[in-house]
C-alpha cells in the first residue's frame, strides 16, 4: 500500500511544481492518468484473498431514496441526522454491529428516505487508511449526498471532503462529460471535436490513452473538454451524485452574514440544535432527489394517496413501474389507464413504454 501512496505524493508534487501553459498541457495530462490509476488501486483492491470489496459491510437498501452525510467531526452532523430521524421518522434505528448506525428512514411527501451516516470519509480515506473504503463503496450508492459544515469555517472543510470524494470517483452536482469514446482494434486514434478546445489537443489525447495502453479509439469532443473529463470517460466508474451544502450552527452568525449564505449555490443553512430551517432543507433535499410519485388505483375504488409507488425520475415507464410492484405484473398486463399531468385526456389507454410523471394515478389491466 504505502509504494502506491508514495507514488501518488510524487506525482501530486511534481505536478504542483509544473506550471499551466499549452507547452506542459501534454505533459500534465499524462500525469493526470497516473494518478487516476493509482487511485483506482486504492479504492480497489488487488485481487486475490480477503473478501470483494467492501466485503461485510453494507447497509441494505430499504425505502426509495438514499441519502448519506458527510462531515467532519463535532460539526453537529450526529445531531441533525438525529433530529431529521426524530422529527420525521417511521422506524426505529437499525443496528448495524459492523461500522455504522443507520440513524433511520423518515417519510417525506409519501417517500421513505433512507439516512446513512459516512463516517470518517474524510482524512485519507481515500488513501486507503481505516474502513475508510467501505465506507466509500456505500457513498457511491447513494442518491444524494449532504456536506454538513460548521457555518463558522465552512470553506476549508468544504475543500477537504470535496477533494476526498473527488479522489473516490464521485463527482459531485456535474454531469458525465460530454465525450463520446468507443475503443476498436485497428485504426489508431481518431479524435474529432464538435467545438473549439482550449486543453485537449491530439497528441494531448494519445499520450493520456497510451497511459491506458489504448492505441486504437474513435474519441468525439462535444464540448471543450478538460484533461480531466477524458480520463473520467475512460475510467468509466465515475458516479455522479447531487450534492447538499448544509451550513449548521447559523444561530451564531449575523443576519447580514445569513443572506449572503443564501446566495451561494447548493447551499442550505440551518441550525441542528434549534431545529431551524428543516422545512426548507427537506425542500432542497426532495427537489435535488427528482422522486416521482405514481397512485395506484385499484379497479371501482379511490385511488390510495397514502402510499405512493415512488420511482426514480431516470425510470419511469409504465413498465419501471410494474416491476418495482411485482416481476411477474408485467407478464400479465394488458394495459394501463392513466390520470395525471403524462397523459392528454383523462383516463387515457397506455402501453408498457408510457413516461409517467409525478402525482400520477395508475390502474393496470391484467390479460
Amino acid at each position: 500500500m504505502s509504494g502506491t501512496l508514495a507514488k501518488i505524493a510524487e506525482i501530486e508534487a511534481e505536478m504542483s511544481r509544473t506550471q499551466k501553459n499549452k507547452a506542459t498541457a501534454h505533459h500534465l495530462g499524462l500525469l493526470k492518468a497516473r494518478l487516476a490509476k493509482l487511485r483506482r488501486e486504492l479504492i480497489t483492491p488487488k485481487g486475490g484473498g480477503g473478501g470483494g470489496p467492501g466485503e461485510g459491510f453494507d447497509v441494505a437498501k430499504t425505502g426509495d431514496a438514499r441519502i448519506g452525510f458527510v462531515g467532519f467531526p463535532s460539526v453537529g452532523k450526529s445531531t441533525l441526522l438525529s433530529n431529521l430521524a426524530g422529527v420525521y421518522s417511521e422506524v426505529a434505528a437499525y443496528e448495524f454491529t459492523t461500522l455504522t448506525t443507520v440513524p433511520g428512514v423518515i417519510r417525506y411527501k409519501g417517500a421513505k428516505i433512507q439516512l446513512l451516516d459516512l463516517p470518517g470519509i474524510i482524512e485519507g480515506a481515500k488513501d486507503g487508511k481505516g474502513r475508510g473504503r467501505q465506507v466509500i463503496a456505500v457513498a457511491r450508492t447513494c442518491n444524494l449526498i449532504l456536506i454538513v459544515l460548521d457555518v463558522l469555517k465552512p470553506l476549508g472543510h468544504k475543500k477537504i471532503i470535496e477533494n476526498e470524494l473527488e479522489g473516490f470517483g464521485i463527482r459531485l452536482n456535474s454531469k458525465p462529460p460530454n465525450i463520446g469514446f468507443k475503443k476498436k482494434d485497428k485504426g489508431g486514434i481518431n479524435l474529432t471535436a464538435t467545438c473549439p478546445q482550449s486543453e485537449l489537443d491530439t497528441e494531448t489525447v494519445k499520450s493520456i490513452l497510451a497511459e491506458y495502453k489504448i492505441h486504437n479509439a474513435d474519441v468525439t469532443l462535444r464540448s471543450d473538454a478538460t484533461a480531466d473529463d477524458l480520463i473520467d470517460v475512460v475510467e468509466g466508474n465515475r458516479v455522479y451524485i447531487p450534492c447538499i451544502y448544509v451550513l449548521n450552527k447559523i444561530d451564531q452568525i449575523s443576519i447580514e452574514e445569513l443572506d449572503i449564505i443564501y446566495k451561494v449555490p447548493h447551499c442550505v443553512p440551518i441550525s441542528a440544535h434549534h431545529r431551524w430551517n428543516f422545512d426548507d432543507l427537506l425542500e432542497k433535499i426532495w427537489d435535488y432527489l427528482k422522486l416521482v410519485r405514481i397512485y395506484t388505483k385499484p379497479k371501482g375504488q379511490l385511488p390510495d394517496y397514502t402510499s405512493p409507488v415512488v420511482l426514480p425520475y431516470c425510470k419511469t415507464t409504465v413498465e419501471d413501474f410494474c416491476m418495482k410492484i411485482h416481476k411477474n405484473l408485467i407478464k400479465d398486463f394488458k394495459y394501463a389507464l392513466v390520470w395525471g399531468s403524462s397523459v392528454k385526456h383523462n383516463p387515457q389507454k397506455v402501453g408498457k413504454d408510457h413516461t409517467l410523471e409525478d402525482e400520477d394515478v395508475i390502474q393496470i389491466v391484467k390479460k
